[in-house]
């Protein structure tokens, strides 16, 4: 039971830190350096699209971890995920408290509507994202620690 718990936590947190990441270090570098209509069009689809996906994926992720720490008290991996547990619960909570609200916004915003700071806008979510990205890289590299164990 926890080996197949171990591939499928490891395999769905390790695709959501690859997802975020791409979104951090590909997608909105390239969106951003767009004219305004096409990125604030790029951003707000993106946001919209991840905006209802990654709630279910984080908190998905942190029952998974949850679950492998359970299974695995009393054992050295048991440290291990749930430090990543722990980990993943301070990025939901920087995703509801710092970049939600900016999305938000972001997601209504188009071509004709927007503020003259949407750029700026734009810049600090990614900043709190790369934030966010450090966060989940440590969590995913715990939770590979604790199912290598």
């Amino acid at each position: 039971m926890i080996s197949v718990l171990s591939v499928i936590t490891a395999t769905v947190v390790g695709l959501m830190v690859g997802v975020e990441f791409a979104v951090a270090f590909v997608v909105n570098p390239i969106v951003l350096r767009l004219p305004a209509g096409p990125s604030l069009e790029a951003r707000a689809h993106g946001g919209r699209m991840l905006g209802r996906a990654m709630p279910f994926w984080y908190i998905g992720s942190l029952i998974l971890i949850a679950a492998l720490t359970a299974l695995a008290w009393g054992t050295p991996s048991a440290a291990a995920s749930l430090v990543a547990a722990a980990l993943l619960a301070v990025s939901i909570i920087m995703s509801v408290a710092l970049l939600v609200p900016i999305n938000n916004r972001s997601v209504t915003w188009t071509a004709e509507d927007h503020p003259a700071d949407w750029r700026e806008q734009h810049q600090r979510w990614d900043r709190l994202h790369y934030a966010r990205v450090a966060v989940l890289v440590a969590a995913l590299v715990l939770v590979l620690v604790a199912v290598a164990r």
